[in-house]
């Protein structure tokens, strides 16, 4: 994820923070991160904004699984996620394939019309799915990265008719379509709102049908673009030799750039850095406020050191306030050298998921509090300075189950063995459970949250989870937003056809939406939340309690969480009256020495000295 720029004219606003440089604190990371509270989007199924740019057939056929049916059409927003609609009812393909081929017609309109949505809700950073050029759904499989994909923009034949009069490996030739112009003035709309914003690179690879690569397979080795890929053998006639390449991980349809000692080759490395400048700076004056902020990074442990060391100076040479991010789910051993200052800023924070997941969401397997201490402490001490207050703490994205899901789901495989849960959290493994969570399940989510939101780190919340949306993984996931000016569907239909007796409800969960709006609101409003001292101050592994301390320049605010079945009450040698923001309840009395706190179920207290 690419992340922000200073905007300096940004209104004054608990969302907006000053901007501090990295010499003053010894620290390389942005200070404006550490404020952040993210908001990921995946563009394509959060807001339909403009029907009139809708993909049409022609639009996805390069896309898995290649061969879209004759009536193919927009899927309705509000149906029933797994009921086929006509032009699904072809056997041909299995559910979770039919799936990859529907197009809900999100746009970045849409995106613009909810910014006054994600203010409300306190939301201060967006990260961007891939928004450039790309016949999926997803968007991982890039055309481009020099244009925003033309369905996302109000005037897609127009942007592909600009498109095709330029030489796309020469910069001084590319245009600014429609669907850039919208982009950019998200970034715009979203700067005055205080709101950051960064695209996902996807720099290990582009598309099948990307503008090199299909010169490549057109033209073989004599295309200019023969030595950007990965090729093991040219197409060849007379001895009858097929075109071989390597894509990532085995996937023929993402072809992976070529790499040698020195990082990914000259051609590829000088089309993403100058398409990483484009969208950073747009005007190329030197004055990046009026770009996108900074980078989230897809598979970036498939790309190699010396690349991302050449390219982080490009980014911050373009604007020394950028965020760099990365996709990498691995022990802290292997994240240590890109969090060292010459290549990340962060990493989307999966083993805090991991920890949060053992602790929250699983009941017979659930691990002592003591060693859910001990797992978040390691997470802090692991980096440089700096570090642990920009990751972004996370439970679920667009490669996991929802967290509501997930919670349904608990006491089978552990989330922390990534690949095996990964296969577990599929609908159509059979195992997983695809029901909505109920009340009760939901109470893990809402203790989880209070986690999140008052712990070191910058939390991110995966778009819908803040209404109860529900969905094994990919593409389950990835069902369209719930909003509350449209009636769903109740989700009647099974993964494999059948029929419920009784549909889930599918609706805003305004209990939860006011529970996450108060507790980003807390955040916000507390700078000792953000950027105070960290200090555990009760482990209670019997009656599963857990307390920590955050303090900064005379601020305190204690953060107790009772993660049993049971009432709890939570004694600490914390003298004076204490206001419980969650409950409007004044604990503790002026000259006491002691703190006395009563915990309901699964509940929680956010303390703050009066």
């Amino acid at each position: 994820m690419r992340l922000l720029v200073l905007f300096l004219s940004m209104a004054a606003a608990a969302t907006t923070v000053p901007a501090q440089a990295a010499e003053e604190t010894a620290e390389f990371v942005p200070q404006w991160a550490k404020h952040a509270v993210w908001y990921q989007i995946f563009p394509e199924r959060f807001r339909n904004g403009d029907a009139s740019n809708d993909p049409k057939k022609k639009d996805i056929e390069a896309a898995y699984p290649h061969e879209p049916d004759a009536d193919w059409q927009i899927h309705p927003w509000t149906s029933d996620w797994y009921r086929r609609q006509p032009w699904e009812k072809s056997d041909r393909w299995p559910f979770h394939a039919l799936i990859q081929r529907r197009r809900y017609g999100g746009d970045i309109q849409g995106i613009i019309d909810r910014l006054g949505y994600l203010q409300d809700l306190g939301i201060n950073a967006i990260y961007l799915n891939p928004v450039f050029d790309s016949p999926s759904s997803h968007k991982y499989d890039g055309l481009s990265y020099h244009h925003i994909d033309p369905n996302f923009g109000p005037d897609p034949e127009g942007d592909r008719e600009m498109m095709a009069k330029e030489t796309p490996g020469d910069p001084a030739t590319w245009v600014w379509t429609s669907a850039d112009k919208l982009a950019l003035k998200l970034v715009k709309e979203a700067h005055a709102r205080g709101i950051r914003v960064i695209f996902d690179g996807v720099f290990n690879h582009m598309g099948w049908t990307s503008w090199p690569f299909k010169d490549v397979r057109e033209n073989q080795q004599d295309s200019p673009y023969a030595d950007w890929f990965m090729v093991n053998s040219w197409r060849d006639e007379k001895t009858g030799a097929e075109f071989d390449y390597e894509g990532w991980f085995g996937h023929h349809t993402l072809p992976e750039f070529r790499e040698d000692e020195e990082g990914i080759v000259a051609g590829p490395r000088d089309y993403i850095f100058a398409s990483t400048r484009r969208w950073m700076d747009p005007d190329g004056d030197g004055d990046p406020s009026d770009g996108i902020d900074g980078w989230r990074l897809d598979v970036a442990f498939c790309v190699g050191h010396p690349f991302w060391k050449k390219w982080r100076k490009v980014v911050k040479e373009t604007n020394p306030e950028a965020y760099v991010t990365a996709e990498l789910i691995d022990p802290v051993p292997a994240l240590a050298p890109y969090l060292e200052g010459d290549e990340f800023d962060a990493v989307m924070n999966y083993n805090f998921a991991f920890a949060c997941s053992d602790y929250f969401a699983d009941e017979k397997k659930r691990i002592k509090t003591s060693e859910f201490d001990r797992r978040l402490r390691e997470l802090r001490e692991a980096f440089p300075a700096g570090v642990a207050e920009v990751q972004q703490n996370l439970f679920g994205s667009h490669d996991t189950d929802r967290i509501g899901s997930h919670i349904v789901n608990r006491d089978n495989e552990e989330s922390s063995n990534w690949q095996a849960y990964f296969g577990f959290s599929k609908v159509e493994n059979g195992k997983y459970d695809p029901r909505k969570p109920t009340e009760k399940e939901l109470e893990s989510q809402k203790l989880f949250a209070v986690l999140q939101m008052t712990y070191v780190g910058a939390p991110m919340i995966y778009y819908g989870d803040e209404v109860g949306m529900w969905g094994a993984n990919d593409p389950d996931c990835r069902k369209p937003m719930v909003w509350e000016d449209m009636d769903y569907e109740d989700e009647v239909t099974l993964p494999d056809g059948s029929r419920r007796k009784a549909g889930d409800k599918v609706a805003v969960n305004r209990e939860l939406l006011a529970h996450y709006k108060t507790l980003i609101a807390l955040r916000n409003e507390l700078p000792a939340l953000r950027t105070g001292s960290f200090e555990t101050i009760l482990i209670d592994d019997d009656r599963q309690l857990y307390a920590f301390k955050r303090a900064l320049e005379g601020e305190e605010v204690i953060v107790v969480l009772n993660n049993s079945e049971e009432l709890q009450e939570a004694a600490f040698p914390a003298g004076g009256a204490w206001e419980d923001r969650l409950s409007g309840k004044v604990v503790g009395e002026a000259g006491s020495d002691g703190l006395k706190v009563a915990l309901p179920p699964r509940g929680a207290a956010v303390l703050v000295k009066r």
